[in-house]
């Protein structure tokens, strides 16, 4: 029982599949380290089940969400679930560049770097004074000056994030229960037909998260 928790009554069981991983560290990244505030700058890489997690809790708690992608479909969607701002790292491969453009040069207050060290050095560039760059994925090589010398001068911090605890997932819990928060799921597949659900996700094709059912 330790291990459990309830379901909110509005959610399915695919839509709650997506809470106790990409939900947990999303919310770990937002409300634990610096406390996301109403009124703050989410910058969130790609549009993964983490970064679309994190866009639906940033725009609950009433923050400004930058997000970034290859497709500018993908950025369109983003926008439909209330993204402020989008940028496409192809047509802008120093995308920090455009953060800072967007954000009168002040920079986020919160990166959620998805990309892993391969972004890093984008994302300690992208990050404002005070800010927090929470470093989640490992999904890029390491490329760049990896010194974390760019946050010094604006007192900035890097925050490395593995999921989370039980009192993080209850936390999430109790949010997405009182605004009804339902996870943005891009396709759900049959146990059977598995290997293709990893081989989509491979693809990077996914908007949100992908679930397979038992």
């Amino acid at each position: 029982p330790d291990g459990l928790l309830v379901i909110p009554e509005h959610m399915s069981f695919e839509e709650a599949a997506t809470l106790p991983c990409a939900g947990v560290t999303a919310w770990n990244a937002l409300m634990h380290g610096k406390v996301l505030r109403a009124g703050e700058t989410v910058l969130t890489l790609g549009t993964g089940g983490v970064s679309i997690l994190a866009l639906q809790l940033a725009k609950i708690a009433g923050a400004r969400v930058i997000i970034t992608s290859s497709s500018d479909e993908k950025l369109a969607r983003a926008r439909e679930l209330g993204a402020d701002d989008g940028v496409n790292y192809k047509a802008h491969p120093d995308w920090e560049k455009k953060v800072l453009e967007l954000t009168n040069g002040q920079g986020a207050d919160h990166v959620i770097d998805l990309g892993g060290v391969g972004t890093l050095p984008h994302s300690y560039l992208a990050v404002g004074r005070g800010g927090e760059v929470s470093l989640i994925g490992v999904m890029t090589r390491p490329e760049g000056d990896l010194s974390p010398y760019p946050l010094m001068m604006k007192g900035a911090t890097l925050r490395g994030i593995f999921v989370g605890a039980r009192e993080h997932f209850e936390g999430l819990m109790r949010a997405a229960d009182v605004n009804e928060l339902h996870p943005v799921i891009d396709k759900v597949f049959d146990f059977d037909a598995a290997p293709e659900a990893f081989a989509y996700m491979k693809s990077a094709q996914h908007f949100g998260k992908l679930v397979i059912t038992i």
